[in-house]
């Protein structure tokens, strides 16, 4: 999922940055950006009820945060409730239109569903997907990660040639993207362009993403001595 990397960027001290925040909240507890920056806050310390309080005292203060609704959606998916993560994302969408995170990790969420119990409505999921991660991309031509599993859904729904597209189009946004690589090569096998997928597996391998063997003992025939 395309969430707010949580805590990442919080000062060494985040104690003292958390006590800071909850002062100025003392004094103006109107400020939802404050609430938000608690919430992150706390998010980084892994402790998820206090920052999901924080989190609705965001967007209660202001309701157009939508980073607090992803969030919030991030915090439903660590308890695998992916409803509610679907939910919250779908609301961040609302809070502020062209808001393209939502809807890639609304995408994300229905490809996460998909269970292979009944065809039918496993279809209607992909492609309301797709119609999601396009709108991301509307917003935000250069949203790696939506390309990325725009090719995921592609190649879910078997339309492969759509998938290797979409990967492409992320490369061409970030040429380091390991997971587009990875895909690529499963996309380039799937047709038998085997020097194409060879590449694109040993630049994942590169980059660090761990490609799985299964995917390796099937290019291995295909390597020129």
């Amino acid at each position: 999922m395309t969430d707010v990397d949580q805590g990442k960027n919080l000062p060494k001290d985040a104690d003292e940055y958390i006590a800071k925040l909850k002062t100025a909240l003392v004094h103006n507890d109107e400020c939802g950006t404050t609430h938000y920056n608690l919430g992150v806050a706390l998010m980084g310390k892994q402790e998820f009820v206090e920052a999901e309080k924080a989190l609705h005292d965001a967007i209660d203060r202001s309701p157009s945060l939508a980073e607090a609704y992803v969030l919030l959606g991030g915090i439903c998916l660590q308890r695998n409730d992916f409803e509610g993560c679907y939910r919250f994302n779908q609301n961040a969408t609302k809070a502020r239109a062209g808001f393209a995170e939502g809807y890639a990790n609304m995408a994300f969420v229905l490809l996460q569903l998909i269970d292979g119990k009944d065809p039918k409505e496993d279809e209607e999921k992909m492609d309301k997907a797709i119609k999601n991660l396009k709108k991301a991309i509307i917003h935000n031509k250069n949203f790696v990660q939506a390309f990325a599993t725009l090719g995921t859904a592609y190649f879910m729904k078997g339309l492969v040639k759509e998938g290797i597209k979409a990967n492409l189009e992320a490369i061409k946004v970030q040429p380091e993207f390991p997971v587009a690589h990875n895909n690529l090569a499963v996309g380039y096998l799937e047709i038998n362009e085997f020097d194409k997928a060879i590449a694109h597996c040993d630049k994942a391998e590169e980059l660090g993403f761990q490609v799985a063997q299964k995917l390796k003992d099937e290019l291995a025939p295909h390597r020129k001595a």
